[in-house]
């Protein structure tokens, strides 16, 4: 748990930098931020996705997991408890804040998908070796202060959502390790490769709006489906 607890403080403290450079930096300064976010997010997305061994796998992911996605609701869910974080440490005459939650549901899933969040946190409840956390912690700390510079207070709250994810990740990580596999992981780190470039398209580029969150499912459903089709070798 080491390495998601330092995740966590490199989130707060990057992002409490950011707010506190926000107001003195201009809006072009930080719109050109983001964008470069944006850019390097969508290239990093696709350098994932090139790992794949089966695009089918990664299709059949997304399709199935977009279905599942909207069924229950998970982007109405990211949404409502941005509103809710908003609502309960942001609250402003009642009004709610639109960057709170962007910036809040785009942190949340930029730091939590890729191979590093996953990796990273076996690796911790394995070994005890926080490395790859570590490296990942200055990545996110820069992020969150690029985010929160923008996007405000919201982005802080995204370290809740690392504790949870990360932190479940490195406790079951015994279970985890019996039953992944190299090819699994390929698969599920393409099929969050996919995820990471419409983040970029929807929240950090804005070129189009997409549910993100709706597409969730698909990290669980990419090693699964490897897994079915050993069993048919």
């Amino acid at each position: 748990m080491i390495g998601t607890l330092l995740n966590v403080a490199a989130i707060l403290v990057g992002g409490g930098l950011g707010l506190l450079l926000g107001a003195k930096l201009s809006e072009r300064l930080k719109d050109t931020v983001i964008a470069g976010l944006g850019l390097f997010t969508l290239v990093y997305g696709v350098s994932l996705f090139i790992k794949t061994e089966n695009s089918l796998v990664v299709l059949g992911s997304i399709l199935i997991g977009v279905l599942l996605g909207e069924w229950w609701h998970i982007e109405d869910g990211l949404m409502q408890l941005g509103i809710w974080l908003e609502r309960r440490f942001n609250n402003k005459a009642g009004s709610q804040d639109k960057n709170f939650i962007k910036g809040f549901v785009t942190a949340s899933l930029v730091f939590c998908i890729g191979p590093m969040a996953i990796l990273g946190s076996i690796q911790d409840g394995l070994t005890g070796n926080f490395n790859t956390l570590a490296v990942k912690s200055i990545l996110d700390g820069f992020g969150a202060m690029a985010f929160a510079s923008s996007l405000g207070i919201g982005v802080l709250f995204s370290s809740v959502m690392i504790l949870i994810y990360q932190g479940s990740i490195t406790l079951l990580a015994g279970t985890v390790q019996n039953v992944i596999t190299t090819s699994m992981m390929n698969e599920l780190s393409a099929t969050g490769g996919v995820i990471l470039v419409g983040i970029a398209i929807s929240s950090l580029l804005e070129i189009k709006k997409i549910r993100i969150g709706s597409f969730l499912p698909a990290l669980l459903l990419a090693p699964l489906i490897v897994w079915i089709l050993t069993l048919f070798k």
